[in-house]
Order: structure tokens, then sequence, then C-alpha cells
């Protein structure tokens, strides 16, 4: 299968057409329709094709037909404080600020709602 072909594939998987597909990487519908003779693109439109297919850059290339997706399985602790100071917000309730408890609780919330704990 080439490069185009399991494009294709994979974006009628999830339910998108070359075009819809095209506009959320932004490039044009032609773009990808030049893949077919032109093969894989390089750089930052391979990445995006992946990461919009939410399948790995082999996959696509043809060098495993394993459909994994290229994000990471990160069950890693995240820390909230610096993620939220990464996006300049600061968290607060009635006008006082979160201490680290209520940080951690709300944390815990968020595991259990992403059924992260047992």
């Amino acid at each position: 299968m080439t490069f185009y072909e399991r494009v294709y594939e994979t974006a009628k998987l999830r339910g998108l057409s070359i075009k819809k597909l095209a506009d959320k990487i932004g490039v044009s519908d032609a773009t990808i329709y030049t893949w077919k003779r032109t093969g894989a693109p390089t750089g930052k439109n391979l990445t995006a094709v992946s990461e919009a297919l939410g399948v790995s850059i082999d996959y696509l290339l043809g060098n495993t037909n394993e459909m994994h997706s290229n994000k990471k399985d990160d069950k890693s602790e995240i820390d909230l404080d610096k993620a939220l100071a990464d996006q300049g917000v600061v968290m607060r309730y009635q006008g006082k600020e979160l201490s680290d408890k209520a940080k951690r609780g709300i944390l815990e919330i968020l595991k259990l709602v992403d059924g992260d704990e047992d």
C-alpha cells in the first residue's frame, strides 16, 4: 500500500475526507493528492498527517502494519502547579489561591473522572 493509500484509508476510518484532512493539517487537498505520485511528504507535513490521523509515521510510511498511535502513553504524574503556571493560570476559588492540598484533591478528582484510578 502506498503512502497516499494509507492516508486515504486511515482518513476514511476516522470519518475524514481528504478535504477535511487537508484543512486540519493546513494544506490544500491538491497537496495531498500529489502524494499519489510523489510519495510521502517530509518534515512538518508528515508529522501533521500522523498527528491528525492518530497513527505513527512508521505506519504511514509502510514500515509497520500496526496502526498504533503516535502519541506516547504517558501515565506519569503531572506537576499541576507547573502545568498551570506554564499556561499563565492561577487557581483561585472565591478570590483565594488554592492550597497545595486543594490542588492535589482536584488532581485526584480528575484522575477518577478520567478512569485512571482503580
